[in-house]
């Protein structure tokens, strides 16, 4: 069974566990904390959950991960950026894919957005199934458009529109 929930106190330690995960970050902003400590899995469930629309992903009772909605802003404010990740020892049992799906509908139809965007790294083919499987089409590659960890990637810009 799978739900969201705002994130809570108790799912700091598993964060950590988590985004420590050289193989799990790989694909992740480099935004993330790197070590991901334990300040800063506090500054995360206390003030950068509640940043935009975010929510843990439970899946049988078990903080696996995280699924966000970033709201755009002036001219773009009906537009969000999507971001989610899943713990690595739950890769490949469908749970992103679901978690996206409930997401979307529930973006669609509790907000005002009319447009998601994900933005994902060339070569995390992962990824772009779930988006793929949810509905969200490919509208663009950019090219050398993200740089991490001293290496250059293409962008897979995908995006669904309210039906």
């Amino acid at each position: 069974m799978l739900e969201l929930r705002k994130f809570e106190q108790k799912d700091e330690a598993l964060l950590v566990s988590y985004l420590n995960d050289e193989t799990q970050t790989h694909f992740l902003s480099a935004r993330l904390p790197q070590p991901y400590t334990n300040e800063a899995a506090q500054w995360w469930v206390n003030t950068g959950s509640k940043i935009g629309v975010v929510y843990a992903i439970i899946h049988n009772g078990i903080f696996v991960g995280s699924i966000s909605a970033i709201p755009g802003e002036f001219e773009k404010q009906k537009t969000a950026e999507i971001g989610y990740w899943v713990a690595k020892p739950y890769w490949g049992k469908g749970i992103a894919s679901e978690a996206l799906q409930k997401f979307t509908d529930f973006l669609f139809q509790n907000t005002d957005f009319i447009r998601l965007n994900a933005s994902v790294f060339e070569g995390n083919l992962a990824s772009a199934n779930v988006l793929q499987k949810c509905g969200y089409k490919l509208e663009a590659v950019l090219e050398k458009a993200i740089y991490k960890n001293g290496m250059v990637f293409n962008e897979m810009l995908y995006s669904k529109i309210c039906p």
